[in-house]
């Protein structure tokens, strides 16, 4: 019987373009019926009008329908895809310009931090909504999350649903290509093990040819080209002894090293040649920019005369579906689970980022240990801030954000705590309309 795979999202373009180009290359797959749901109509019609494209362009049987009703899209679901955004992009470029103004430089802000912190509170009352949603429309369906900030969603939901969940980023076998390439290897004869929590999990091991590699690594980042390429990692993997995951512009707002002073900006955070990540408010300029420019590139690619690339790409989704819901063929990628016992240092029921192995069963996550202690030093801070962020979120206790955003390492470098207190409340004001679970904000 064909599978129905729904998109909550399916505005995201970029993604649901990519995911559905992926799922449709499995042969199990190839028949489903594809359900697209956004709130915005007109972008609703044009990810109706690209996926159909997709589907032409393969000669595919799958079924594409579309609706605004999220409900609809969810009924009889056996896979779920969510890429939302829970607010409007305007309303995220206060999540940087508040804390710029007293003098916490993000630059980013979609995963922890003052702003990673804000965007979890406006987002997971509608996660969970949409999961109780599938407890009753599709309770046997998997849900794979894309929107950020990935790790306290992903605790969120996993916490308060019964749905089979986990949180996909492409940071882990990103990053693993990028090392690859550095050191010379094919890609296809390394393997790793990385473990952590989303955007600060750490590549314990990282071999080529069954050979550790990291001597190599420690080589390769000597050469200014490759150094300049990601300096705050570089920096990170020289003085903790194991690479990160995500980018250095990521990785400079979440520990205390990089963006405290102005002259650490210049250093480490301005020169790099790769995606620049001193650059004050990027999130606001790339986002608000794409947010206007949306139409013309989105039209542009249905216009193009060449034929649609239908071979599929690197996101983990739809080896994940169709392992669990298509032919069965086992499949091993990293997601976003809770600490079941799982990282032996890290705490009990966080949400931490993990191999696993998804099959008929669903997913199985491997136990891996501990984290070396100087890497859990600094991921135990992180989780626990999320921890706070997330119990925050579903009982509107307004204290815990700010206490969340207290140990948060770039915050707490730069500011006082009754900075912070001015700074959360001033952040609560302007995110009134979007916190309706905060009934008093007095801290």
């Amino acid at each position: 019987m064909p599978k129905k795979i729904t998109f909550i999202g399916a505005g995201s373009l970029g993604f649901t373009r990519s995911l559905v180009r992926d799922i449709l290359t499995f042969p199990a797959l190839a028949d489903a019926t594809l359900s697209l749901m956004d709130i915005d109509p007109e972008r609703l019609e044009f990810a109706q009008t690209a996926v159909q494209r997709i589907v032409a362009a393969g000669n595919y049987p799958a079924k594409v329908e579309a609706t605004l009703d999220r409900r609809q899209a969810l009924d009889g679901a056996d896979a779920v895809l969510c890429t939302i955004l829970a607010a409007p992009v305007q309303v995220w470029r206060h999540d940087i310009e508040i804390p710029k103004k007293y003098g916490v430089d993000i630059n980013v802000g979609d995963t922890r931090g003052p702003a990673g912190v804000f965007r979890a509170l406006r987002t997971i009352p509608v996660m969970v909504s949409i999961c109780r949603d599938m407890e009753e429309l599709c309770p046997d369906a998997i849900f794979l999350n894309y929107t950020n900030p990935m790790a306290m969603l992903c605790r969120a939901i996993q916490g308060e649903t019964k749905i089979r969940s986990t949180g996909l980023c492409h940071s882990v076998q990103g990053t693993a290509m990028m090392l690859a390439n550095w050191i010379g290897a094919p890609y296809e004869e390394i393997t790793y093990l990385c473990a952590g929590i989303n955007h600060q999990a750490f590549y314990l091991n990282f071999k080529w040819n069954g050979q550790d590699a990291y001597p190599l690594l420690r080589q390769a980042i000597e050469k200014p080209e490759i150094y300049n390429e990601e300096i705050v990692r570089n920096e990170m993997f020289k003085h903790l002894g194991y690479y990160v995951t995500e980018s250095s512009g990521h990785n400079s707002e979440y520990v205390a090293w990089f963006r405290k002073r102005p002259d650490l900006i210049e250093r480490y955070c301005t020169h790099g040649t790769g995606w620049n990540p001193g650059e004050y408010a990027y999130i606001v300029k790339h986002y608000l920019a794409r947010e206007d420019h949306w139409r013309e590139e989105t039209k542009a690619w249905l216009d193009k005369d060449e034929p649609i690339d239908l071979k599929r790409g690197h996101e983990y989704a739809a080896s994940i579906i169709n392992a669990i819901c298509g032919d069965g063929t086992t499949f091993e990628f990293n997601g976003n689970v809770r600490n079941f016992g799982l990282i032996d240092n890290l705490p009990w029921g966080c949400c931490v980022e993990v191999p696993i192995y998804a099959d008929r069963r669903g997913f199985n996550p491997i136990h891996v240990g501990p984290l070396p202690p100087q890497c859990a030093a600094l991921v135990n801070i992180s989780a626990n801030n999320e921890e706070m962020a997330v119990q925050a979120a579903l009982t509107g206790d307004a204290r815990l954000v700010f206490h969340s955003i207290c140990y948060d390492p770039l915050t707490s470098a730069v500011l006082s705590l009754e900075e912070i207190r001015t700074m959360v409340q001033e952040m609560f004001a302007v995110n009134r309309d979007y916190l309706p679970q905060f009934k008093s904000v007095d801290f």
